[in-house]
């Protein structure tokens, strides 16, 4: 069995300051939206649709000279718009964004603009709000907020609003918090198994408890890897839906209704395009609109396959689907970072059991690009299922009781002999204590924290994490409280 994942240590990050989907909102009616993309000769201008994304409307063109917005959110109100810069400035329009409509409203504002669920409310993050269309602001308290925010949105339901956040010491793992009463109080949500620096987004769907999170990454090489996940339990559980060639999305206004804005300035501005992808099944198909394009067809990287699944050997035919004027396809099958093939539409046969991540680059006279769909292609033994991994969706790990004092008992199941990490990490990320770290046998197995440190001191009354590793990758993470 071989299982091709991502490797941290040749990622090149994103810009923590700009967050993608800041780019494209909706607007209050069905088929509205707003998003900031590239004209002739600007590479920034505010466009408006209200037929989807078919049809737009190029509002002001003027913004990388006068106002440089990196973010904007439609308001609930007709035709309100609001805008923030990198120097954290807030303007608003009342004329769906139309040149010189810009009244400056105020400073400190993040490009995290959140549209609210009623007209004139706007988010700034998740540390205040406005009920006046940016007048003035009201400071939410935040209890129970910790770590470094990567993302954040509120939900369709009143009240109800999320953060996703990721600590210093802690390189696997994010972590999802949710508030009911407008983010005065946080409780944690779900916890991710995922690397913390990647980039992550949040929009919300049309439906109370409905939630997009993009998660997305690029390779050394400039290769990109976008996925789209959704949640329709106030983000409990999550289910994966697709490979994306863009990350800047937003929810709609009807059920399943999701929005992808790809955008191409290439060649120093000979090469400008804008397409909406539109989605009324929560992102797993997609009718594709081009409604301004500039110059010959954008360079980006895409592929599909005939089928995804089967048991091995398993024949795949890959299909190229980039676009652009390319001479050259370099096709890397299992991600070891060996070149498999050059052929533009190959085919290739999966001997062994498992998941693999497929990468394609594609290169042109001066313009390359790169995609990876991870975990794209699944191989089976016959049976669907092909070794203990595809069964155990998580090691049971729990503690009891809990909330405790003096100590707490921490059991956890292993599928297999493994390589065993456990330990304990205060609520600022950092560990507070290795309870264990060595081999175990399958089954199940136990083990005692006395709530004291690495130093024997006691641990002072609060909530902790515990962090189950399994030769050397991240398992499960939990939550326990530590009393008086």
């Amino acid at each position: 069995m071989k299982k091709i994942s991502l490797i941290l240590v040749v990622l090149v990050i994103f810009s923590a300051l700009v967050h993608a989907d800041y780019r494209i909102t909706r607007g209050p009616e069905v088929g509205e939206i707003y998003f900031i993309g590239p004209t002739v000769t600007q590479p920034t201008a505010i466009y408006h649709s209200t037929d989807f994304g078919e049809t737009v409307t190029c509002m002001d063109s003027t913004l990388n000279t006068n106002i440089g917005f990196m973010s904007i959110s439609a308001d609930l109100t007709s035709g309100v718009l609001y805008g923030s810069t990198m120097g954290e400035a807030l303007y608003i329009s009342y004329d769906y964004g139309q040149e010189g409509s810009w009244i400056f409203r105020t400073g400190g504002i993040s490009l995290r603009l959140l549209s609210g669920r009623t007209e004139g409310h706007i988010y700034n993050k998740s540390s205040e709000h406005s009920e006046n269309y940016g007048v003035d602001f009201i400071q939410h308290s935040g209890n129970g907020y910790f770590g470094i925010l990567k993302a954040v949105e509120i939900d369709a339901q009143e009240d109800v609003g999320y953060d996703l956040v990721r600590q210093y010491s802690v390189n696997d793992s994010l972590w999802l918090l949710i508030s009911y009463d407008d983010f005065e109080n946080f409780d944690i949500r779900h916890s991710f198994n995922w690397y913390s620096v990647f980039d992550y987004s949040l929009s919300r769907g049309a439906e109370a408890g409905e939630l997009y999170l993009m998660k997305s990454a690029h390779y050394g090489d400039g290769s990109m890897v976008r996925e789209l996940w959704f949640s329709n339990d106030y983000g409990e559980n999550w289910v994966f839906k697709n490979h994306l060639l863009s990350n800047k999305i937003v929810g709609g206004r009807q059920p399943g209704e999701l929005f992808v804005l790809a955008d191409y300035r290439q060649l120093m501005g000979e090469i400008a395009h804008i397409y909406i992808y539109h989605s009324l099944d929560y992102g797993e198909t997609f009718t594709v609109y081009h409604p301004f394009s500039y110059g010959e067809e954008p360079y980006y990287s895409d592929f599909t396959v005939n089928v995804t699944e089967g048991s091995a050997p398993l024949t795949i035919q890959f299909s190229d689907l980039s676009g652009g004027d390319i001479q050259t396809w370099e096709w890397d099958f299992d991600l070891d970072g060996i070149v498999d093939s050059y052929e533009q539409n190959p085919e290739h046969t999966y001997q062994d059991t498992g998941f693999y991540s497929v990468r394609l680059r594609i290169y042109g006279d001066i313009y390359e690009d790169g995609y990876i769909k991870t975990d794209y292609i699944h191989v089976t033994n016959g049976s669907g299922i092909d070794n203990y991994e595809l069964q155990i969706t998580n090691y049971e790990l729990n503690n009891y009781p809990n909330p405790f004092n003096p100590n707490t008992t921490i059991s956890f199941s292993l599928p297999k002999e493994s390589k065993i990490e456990l330990s304990v990490y205060n609520i600022k990320g950092q560990k507070v204590k290795t309870l264990v770290k060595d081999d175990f046998e399958s089954g199940k197995h136990s083990v005692i924290w006395y709530g004291k440190d690495t130093n024997k001191k006691r641990c002072s009354s609060g909530i902790y994490f515990y962090q189950l590793k399994v030769d050397g990758k991240s398992k499960a993470i939990k939550k326990c409280l530590l009393l008086k």
